[in-house]
């Protein structure tokens, strides 16, 4: 697969939610205050108890956001893909970062001032209606995955981490295999599990030929099955 890096002149396009509700001394504005940032992979893009400066727009690459917790056991919070928008909840609640944002693979994230969309906000109704259905939307998934992982056995967890990764990044040619390739450390932190846990589970999917597994790479074999386990939990 040939990957295209992004550039500034296809910031309208690849920004077009955010755009459009903008007048054109706005998107002046917006325009001139905008920076395209490479990252490798695994590099930090912000950590926890950082102050808050740029929302980020994800244009290529992946990105997880995870919390460290007791013992130094991370929890992934949640993944992104492109085009999606992260780093600014910490903003508008007036704190600093409570996670840290890390690269899955090398990426290239839009990086927009916080004080420029503070006063574009300020400014635009539309656009403030547009960061209120994100921030809404962002709560109700939280909600949602705290329950699951609290509730769901390390099966149910497992399998649902699983087709979450089908759902956010798709699959390969194939039509099976997952086109992101998480460690095993990464995938029980998704899950809210302990390394060894997420092995074994993933072995006794393989061995129930609900999955095939090579290395990094993970084919869904049976995703009937997969979401009756994740239903059920």
């Amino acid at each position: 697969m040939v990957r295209i890096t992004p550039t500034n002149a296809d910031i309208p396009i690849l920004l077009a939610d955010l755009w459009a509700p903008l007048n054109e001394e706005q998107r002046e504005l917006l325009s001139s205050n905008i920076t395209l940032q490479s990252y490798k992979k695994n590099e930090h893009i912000y950590v926890e108890g950082e102050t808050p400066t740029h929302m980020m727009c994800l244009l290529a690459g992946k990105v997880k956001i995870y919390k460290e917790g007791v013992g130094g056991r991370n929890q992934i919070i949640r993944l992104y893909k492109p085009v999606e928008y992260f780093g600014y909840h910490a903003y508008f609640s007036h704190e600093d970062y409570i996670c840290t944002a890390t690269t899955v693979e090398s990426s290239v994230i839009c990086q927009i001032p916080l004080v420029i969309l503070d006063s574009l906000v300020k400014q635009n109704n539309q656009l403030a209606y547009f960061i209120i259905e994100r921030l809404s939307h962002g709560l109700d998934v939280a909600d949602q995955r705290t329950v699951n992982l609290t509730q769901k056995h390390i099966r149910g967890r497992l399998a649902e981490s699983l087709l979450l990764l089908r759902d956010s990044y798709g699959v390969e040619e194939d039509g099976f295999t997952l086109s992101i390739y998480l460690s095993r450390e990464d995938l029980a932190n998704l899950s809210n599990m302990t390394t060894s846990n997420a092995i074994r589970t993933l072995s006794q999917f393989a061995s129930e030929h609900l999955i095939a597994i090579d290395g990094r790479k993970i084919k869904l074999i049976d995703e009937e099955k997969l979401k009756k386990i994740s239903r059920i939990g």
